[in-house]
């Protein structure tokens, strides 16, 4: 596997870690729908909303920072693959769509972890 792959697959762990602690449900983690993915898909703490997650990671902020890597063109496909989901398994429930940042590496030991709740609308996109 590329070491990017392996830093996001370790990013996706810290983030699924992160939400349990707080409460929340995992429901499926790199949900994929046809070549779109979503990174976590969550149930809030009172099981009231349903949470698409996009996770990003970065070994460090020196290059960019991992919130610059949402473009509009990931939130359409979000959207999309949300819609999708929504659709398959008749979720009722409000939905929300979150960013979680993770920037460290796994040998430097805790890294830092930014929760952004309601982070975009995708249909501010198109």
């Amino acid at each position: 596997m590329a070491e990017h792959n392996e830093i996001g697959k370790w990013g996706e762990e810290i983030a699924a870690e992160y939400l349990r602690k707080k409460g929340y449900v995992i429901k499926e983690r790199d949900w994929r729908y046809k070549h779109r993915d979503i990174d976590l898909i969550a149930l809030t703490e009172d099981m009231r909303t349903l949470v698409f997650v996009e996770v990003k990671t970065r070994s460090s902020q020196e290059v960019s920072s991992p919130e610059d890597a949402i473009t509009r063109d990931k939130i359409k496909s979000i959207g999309y693959s949300a819609n999708a989901y929504v659709k398959m398994n008749r979720i009722m429930s409000e939905t929300r769509f979150d960013i979680i940042t993770v920037v460290g590496a796994r040998e430097e030991g805790v890294p830092v972890v930014e929760h952004w709740e309601d982070a975009f609308d995708p249909m501010m996109a198109y």
